[in-house]
């Protein structure tokens, strides 16, 4: 599998991205804001966390007009792959890629801790491994994670099986519990959480570990 992993000035989780998919079996390659067109022939691009352009506006917002921004805009046109973390998931949804905002937290705190998930569906090449109403333990680290949408969203999120981890103890106040959803043809996902911060045994769990063998085994190119 062919990956690339964008990187925005502010970005500091690119390289665990990186690591983690290139130990799943991918071959990636980083790509520079600037770039205006990515590698021939990839299957998925990862969008990482951290503080794009220092999220000075709204988190991701300046992300998404970026020039590599409307080069991923085009590989999902073309039905490939791509996920976002954190700030990638922000970015994702400013760049209207995903439904909904991520607001900030209902606490008004910057939170950092492992946090329950649930897996919500297993419909999805990012979840496959695990089963359905699996917990898992992931890091977060965000200040803007509350995810938030109008209810015919929330609704139609959940009638089509589009939500895939939901918070089993919600730190954020994002609705329905949401912390990672798909796009409608479910090749696009973004969460808040980070997997790639527990992806071997030295970060405390491997619970992450299978989003990223899961992602690398089902994808086929776009």
């Amino acid at each position: 599998m062919k990956a690339a992993v964008l990187v925005f000035p502010g970005s500091n989780c690119d390289r665990d991205m990186a690591v983690a998919l290139r130990q799943s079996g991918a071959d990636v390659t980083m790509v520079w804001h600037k770039e205006t067109s990515l590698p021939e022939g990839l299957d998925v691009v990862g969008v990482p966390g951290g503080f794009s352009y220092g999220d000075y506006l709204r988190c991701g917002a300046i992300a998404a007009n970026s020039p590599i921004t409307q080069a991923l805009k085009v590989h999902v046109e073309r039905g490939g792959y791509a996920f976002g973390i954190c700030n990638g998931f922000q970015v994702l949804t400013e760049a209207g890629l995903l439904p909904g905002a991520l607001l900030r937290n209902a606490g008004l705190k910057y939170i950092c801790k492992t946090t329950p998930l649930t897996v919500a569906t297993t419909d999805s090449a990012y979840t496959s491994t695990y089963t359905k109403g699996q917990v898992i333990g992931v890091p977060i680290a965000h200040h803007d994670g509350n995810f938030t949408a109008d209810q015919s969203t929330l609704d139609m999120l959940d009638a089509e099986d589009r939500v895939a981890f939901r918070y089993a103890d919600n730190p954020n106040g994002s609705s329905h519990d949401i912390a990672g959803i798909l796009s409608a043809n479910r090749r696009v996902l973004g969460m808040m959480p980070h997997p790639e911060r527990a992806f071997e045994a030295a970060h405390g769990n491997e619970d992450g570990k299978g989003f990223f063998d899961a992602l690398v085994s089902a994808v086929v190119p776009a």
